[in-house]
């Protein structure tokens, strides 16, 4: 048995958009964030429903490896999503998001955490850097509220 303390990073940011909670949540889905997500094309989903759903699991490309996501929390009632993702001997990543009604719409308090799994785990945990989330986080929020506007995804450049 081979016990080691955890590498792990956890990085938070606050989201600002402009839909309530009960527009914005059915759009955490791995179906639906293609209809807004840039590049975002997952190889498979299983699911009863179609959509987001307890217990959903998506496959998505990353690199030379896949990521399996699974839903491990789907409460719309509660605006509360958490989703594990596994890339094998890599990381394992625990994906947090809770919406909140907020004045004009909603605030989206966003959190990951990634523990490495190996030396190529320990790469992705040292580059994965506040500022890195800050820049992908603030242009999922660019591109959710341009669909909540818009109904159309925001044009890659």
């Amino acid at each position: 048995m081979n016990i080691v303390k955890p590498h792990r990073v956890t990085r938070r940011f606050t989201q600002q958009l402009n839909a309530p909670p009960d527009q914005v949540f059915p759009l955490l889905c791995p179906v639906r964030e293609s209809e807004w997500v840039n590049g975002w094309h997952p190889r498979l989903v299983a699911t009863e429903s179609g959509l987001a759903e307890l217990d959903c699991i998506f496959v998505t490309a990353t690199g030379p490896q896949e990521a399996i996501w699974v839903i491990t929390r789907h409460d719309p009632d509660d605006h509360h999503l958490e989703i594990i993702k596994v890339i094998p001997g890599i990381v394992v990543g625990k994906i947090t998001i809770r919406l909140s009604a907020a004045p004009g719409g909603s605030t989206a308090e966003i959190s990951y955490s990634f523990t490495a799994l190996g030396p190529d785990g320990d790469r992705v945990v040292n580059e994965f850097t506040q500022r890195h989330f800050d820049e992908f986080m603030l242009t999922w929020e660019t591109e959710l509220n341009h669909y909540l506007a818009t109904g159309e995804r925001l044009t890659e450049n």
